[in-house]
C-alpha cells in the first residue's frame, strides 16, 4: 500500500512569483487576494527556517487592515508546526512588537501593509537582535518549504491577545522624560486607523496633556507620512485654529513612521525630525537614506554621517557599520518619512534609553514635545534654528516599475531629456546644468543653483516617487509638482 504524503514541498520563490508578492524596502508586500494562506505561510515558515531555525518563541502583532487577522491566522499556524511557541500581541506599533522581541532575545512577526492603500497588505520580520537584512530576505525566498495538505482546515480562531509587548513599550518612554512636561498643553492626534493612537494618547496624558481626538476611523485610511496629502495639509491648519492646539501627533499605519504639526498646524518634515532628534540625543554618527535633508553635512557640528539607499534596512546596515568602526559610538539613523532609529544605547534624564534599530514613531515626537518644554518655546519656533533648506515630495501612482525604471535611465543617458526637465523647472532668467549625480538609489541630480531633484521607483507599490531639495519651501514644492507633471507626459 503506497502511503499519501501529508506535506507538499513548495519553492517560496515560485509561489512568490506566481502571485507577484515580494519583498519591498521593508517587508513582504502585495494584494490582499495574493497574499494567500499558503504563501504567508511559506513565507513565515521560510524565514523561521533560514533565519531563526534553533528559535523556541515567536511573537505575533498585526495593524488594523481589515485583512490582518486572516493573515495571522497563517501566521500562528506557520509557527505552531515549525514547533515553536506563538505569543499572540494582537494589534499594536510595530516597533512596540519589535522591542518585544529584542528585549526577550525572540524573533516577531508583524502583519501589516505599513501606509499603503487597504487592499494590499504585508508582512515584517524581526530577529531577536531586530529587524531582518537584505540577505536574510534572499535567503527566505530561496527557502524550500513544507505546506501540509488540507491547510485551511487546520487554521483556527485567534487566541486571546498578551498585553505584555505594549506595556513594556510605554515603560520605555515613561521613565525618560518629565511626567509633568505637558502640563498645560492641549495637543490632538490624529488617530485615523493608526494601531498607535490608542498608546499615543495614554503617554501624552501620562505627560499631563489635554488631549483632543481627532478623526478616528473604523476603516482603514492610508496616511503617507512621507507625501502627506493636501486634505491632511489643510486639516492641520484646520484642526489647530478649531482647538487651540499646541501640537499634532499621528502616524502611519503601524505606527513606525511619525506625523508632528506645530501650533501652527504644519506638518514637520520628517528630515528635519531627525535632524531635530539627533540633536536632542547629540549623536556622534548617523545613518541616513541619500533622499534626505542635506542639513546633516551643511551642519557645523562634529557628527560623522553615512548615506544609504532608501529604505530602513539599508540604514540598519548603516548603523551597524558606523558601530563596528566606533564601538563606543552613539549612532541614530533616519528616513524622510519620519522613521527614527537608535543603534545605540543614549542616556535621557540619567536613563537608559535602549537600543531599538527599527522605525519608531513614538520617541521624535515625544523628543519634539519635550524640546518644546525644554526650550520654553512653541515648536515652530525651535526648527528655525537650522539651515534654511527644505525638501519635498511627490509621486505619480499606478504605474510600472519597469517604465519608472526606463524614464530614470532615460533621464540618466539622454542629455536631451535632461535638458528638457532642467528648462520646465527653472526660474526666469536661470540656466540650470546638472552638476553631479549620485546613482545611490534611483536618480540624484544635483544642480548649478544648489537644488536637488531626485527620482526613483518604489520598493513597495507601483509608485514613481521625487523628491526635492532646495532653498526655499514653496520652491521645493513648486518643483515636485513640475517635475512630475513633466514626467508624466513621457
Amino acid at each position: 500500500m503506497i502511503k499519501t504524503p501529508c506535506v507538499e514541498m513548495v519553492s517560496v520563490k515560485a509561489l512568490s512569483d506566481e502571485f507577484g508578492v515580494a519583498f519591498g524596502t521593508s517587508g513582504v508586500r502585495g494584494l490582499v487576494v495574493d497574499l494567500t494562506p499558503e504563501l504567508c505561510f511559506a513565507f513565515v515558515t521560510s524565514f523561521l527556517q533560514e533565519v531563526c531555525p534553533n528559535t523556541t518563541h515567536v511573537a505575533v502583532g498585526i495593524d488594523l487592515r481589515p485583512s490582518s487577522p486572516e493573515i495571522a491566522k497563517s501566521v500562528l499556524f506557520a509557527i505552531e508546526s515549525h514547533g515553536a511557541k506563538a505569543t499572540y500581541c494582537g494589534a499594536l506599533p510595530t516597533p512596540a512588537l519589535a522591542f518585544y522581541g529584542m528585549q526577550n532575545s525572540i524573533p516577531t512577526v508583524m502583519i501589516t501593509g505599513s501606509h499603503i492603500p487597504f487592499d494590499r497588505n504585508g508582512i515584517k520580520f524581526y530577529r531577536p537582535d531586530g529587524e531582518i537584512s537584505k540577505a536574510n530576505e534572499v535567503a527566505i525566498m530561496n527557502g524550500e518549504v513544507s505546506i501540509p495538505y488540507n491547510f485551511l482546515d487546520k487554521l483556527v480562531q485567534l487566541p486571546s491577545v498578551s498585553f505584555s509587548a505594549i506595556e513594556l513599550f510605554k515603560k520605555r518612554y515613561t521613565s525618560l522624560f518629565p511626567e509633568s512636561m505637558l502640563q498645560g498643553k492641549r495637543i490632538g492626534v490624529y488617530e485615523h486607523s493608526s494601531v498607535a493612537r490608542d498608546v499615543i494618547k495614554e503617554l501624552l496624558a501620562h505627560f499631563g496633556a489635554d488631549v483632543v481626538s481627532l478623526e478616528r476611523t473604523e476603516t482603514f485610511v492610508p496616511i503617507d507620512t512621507e507625501a502627506v496629502s493636501e486634505e491632511d495639509i489643510q486639516k492641520g491648519l484646520d484642526w489647530v485654529a478649531a482647538y487651540k492646539l499646541d501640537a499634532i501627533i499621528s502616524t502611519d499605519g503601524d505606527g513606525d513612521r511619525p506625523l508632528v504639526a506645530d501650533e501652527k498646524g504644519e506638518w514637520l518634515r520628517g528630515d528635519v525630525l531627525g535632524v531635530v532628534c539627533a540633536d536632542y540625543l547629540e549623536a556622534t554618527h548617523v545613518a541616513a537614506p541619500v533622499n534626505v535633508n542635506t542639513i546633516l553635512e551643511l551642519q557645523d557640528k562634529e557628527c560623522k554621517t553615512l548615506r544609504t539607499k532608501i529604505g530602513s534596512p539599508y540604514v540598519i546596515a548603516g548603523m551597524d557599520k558606523l558601530l563596528s568602526e566606533t564601538p563606543d559610538a552613539k549612532i541614530v539613523g533616519y528616513e524622510a518619512n519620519g522613521g527614527f532609529l537608535v543603534g545605540s544605547g543614549f542616556e535621557i534624564n540619567s536613563q537608559t534609553l535602549h537600543a531599538l534599530p527599527t522605525r519608531d514613531s513614538i520617541l521624535p515626537a515625544l523628543i519634539v514635545l519635550a524640546m518644546s518644554h525644554q526650550k520654553k518655546r512653541p515648536i515652530s519656533q525651535f526648527t528655525t534654528e537650522y539651515l534654511k533648506r527644505y525638501t519635498a515630495s511627490g509621486r505619480i501612482q499606478n504605474i510600472p516599475t519597469e517604465i519608472s525604471r526606463q524614464i530614470i535611465i532615460e533621464l540618466r543617458d539622454n542629455k536631451v531629456k535632461q535638458t528638457e526637465l532642467l528648462v520646465v523647472i527653472a526660474r526666469e532668467g536661470e540656466a540650470l546644468e546638472v552638476v553631479s549625480i549620485d546613482e545611490t538609489d534611483g536618480l540624484r541630480m544635483t544642480l548649478n543653483s544648489g537644488d536637488i531633484v531626485h527620482l526613483r521607483f518604489s520598493g513597495n507599490a507601483p509608485e514613481l516617487r521625487c523628491y526635492v531639495e532646495a532653498k526655499r519651501k514653496l520652491l521645493a514644492s513648486e518643483m515636485v509638482d513640475v517635475v512630475l507633471s513633466h514626467i508624466g507626459s513621457f
